[in-house]
């Protein structure tokens, strides 16, 4: 049998403060009357409630609204220095780093170097390196980190990662560790995971169920179940790189579970600039490559429609080019090979995408990295036709809607989360404050 909550006179009052902190967080500077209204609460309980907490620094005075008639009202907003969050965005190159006050204002933004090299004592250098690039007046309440792989919770150490990338970070109890070290409440997070939280807000605002795909120089991907990040048991959930496909090698015969093996390398960076290559189209890497064939075409980026005379129609589902056509053919040949090209790097993505919409069975698919978005709506539009014919699927096929980096930007989102959970008493109140 379940014991009910009694509701308690402090249990009450701070939920009332928890509406009214994240009422103020949503809307922005309210009068008294403002915040009786849309959380319901008697004007003497919101003035109560203003009260407490401004005595505990969460709101502050926004001076008179005037313009008005009658009696000139005072305004309350939410009090910016009440907590301080950190984004930070590890590769093998550089560690970028955010920062923003508990209202979601960014204070600033900059990168650094990556570890010099392997080992926990490089890595905490680096990092503290990058955290100084970005100083908050008081130390952030959360700083979430995203990285490529994946901390996995029954063991503590970081999984997913090649000792290639990532060798910095392979040792016992990573998160605990940099936590203390730091001494800062650290959490680490999958980079595709955190892409994945920033399109929430974006280009999967209107679907809860949604697998978002990295196509980048590697593959990943990344779940998220009625509006939850889904990472797995193990902490591996969307990792995707290896799986097994037709036409790839496995790990068995590669003799190397992150040997060129898989998903990754049919439609990797690498791979699609080589297939782009045998088609006849150049390009220094796999991101150039991609829209020079784009271009080639004769296909708009930002619409997959024609653009000028001589463009054609998006090339029929897993199109084949014929052998000795290319640029030295003439233009109608170049046009036609860089098409072919892209139908068959359609066709690898969507072979992968097959296997994962037909076991998740999302809504809505987002196409994000930099092979996605050199490719943009003609490529977008390959893959969705080519996933029609391979899976059941009806799940709608949207590019990346986030502007910046979508790592930082995801991170951020946690860390503020997690931040506002922590001096609000915990998330939003199921009430009017959320209509």
């Amino acid at each position: 049998m379940t014991e009910l909550v009694r509701g308690t006179p402090g249990l009450v009052r701070a939920v009332n403060d928890r509406a009214a902190l994240h009422l103020l967080l949503r809307q922005g500077p309210l009068t008294r009357p403002e915040i009786s209204r849309l959380t319901g609460l008697s004007k003497p309980t919101a003035s109560q409630v203003l009260a407490r907490l401004e005595d505990a620094g969460l709101v502050v005075g926004n001076g008179l609204r005037t313009g008005l008639p009658g009696r000139v009202p005072e305004t309350y907003r939410l009090n910016p220095a009440a907590a301080y969050a950190v984004a930070v965005d590890v590769t093998p190159e550089w560690i970028a780093v955010r920062a923003a006050d508990v209202s979601g204002t960014v204070l600033g933004e900059a990168e650094a170097a990556a570890p010099a090299g392997p080992g926990r004592d490089a890595l905490l250098v680096a990092l503290r390196a990058a955290l100084g690039r970005v100083p908050t007046p008081e130390p952030p309440k959360r700083v979430v980190v995203g990285v490529q792989g994946a901390v996995d919770p029954t063991t503590g150490r970081l999984g997913y990662a090649s000792e290639e990338d990532m060798a910095a970070w392979l040792f016992p109890d990573v998160e605990r560790v940099l936590g203390e070290e730091l001494g800062l409440p650290v959490r680490i997070e999958n980079d595709v995971n955190l892409a994945a939280v920033a399109e929430r807000a974006h280009a999967a605002a209107d679907c809860p169920d949604f697998v978002l795909l990295w196509a980048d120089e590697g593959l990943g991907a990344a779940l998220v179940l009625d509006g939850r990040l889904h990472r797995g048991h193990f902490g591996g959930a969307g990792e995707v790189g290896y799986l097994p496909l037709p036409g790839a090698a496995t790990a068995r015969e590669a003799g190397d579970r992150y040997g060129r093996h898989g998903y990754q390398e049919l439609a990797g960076g690498d791979a699609v600039r080589d297939l782009l290559r045998a088609h006849g189209v150049p390009g220094a890497d796999f991101a150039e490559t991609v829209a020079e064939a784009v271009r080639r075409a004769g296909w708009t980026a930002g619409t997959g429609r024609a653009a000028g005379t001589g463009s054609g129609p998006l090339p029929e589902a897993g199109a084949e080019v014929e052998a000795g056509s290319g640029p030295e053919a003439g233009a109608g040949s170049e046009a036609e090979a860089a098409r072919a090209g892209l139908g068959r790097v359609a066709a690898r993505l969507a072979a992968g995408l097959a296997s994962i919409v037909t076991v998740v069975d999302p809504g809505l698919v987002v196409l994000a990295g930099r092979l996605c978005a050199a490719g943009g709506e003609p490529l977008r539009a390959l893959v969705e036709r080519e996933l029609r014919i391979l899976a059941h699927s009806r799940a709608r096929i949207r590019l990346s809607a986030v502007t910046g980096n979508p790592v930082l930007t995801g991170a951020l989102d946690l860390a503020l989360t997690a931040a506002r959970e922590e001096v609000f008493g915990g998330p939003p109140p199921v009430g009017r404050v959320l209509l």
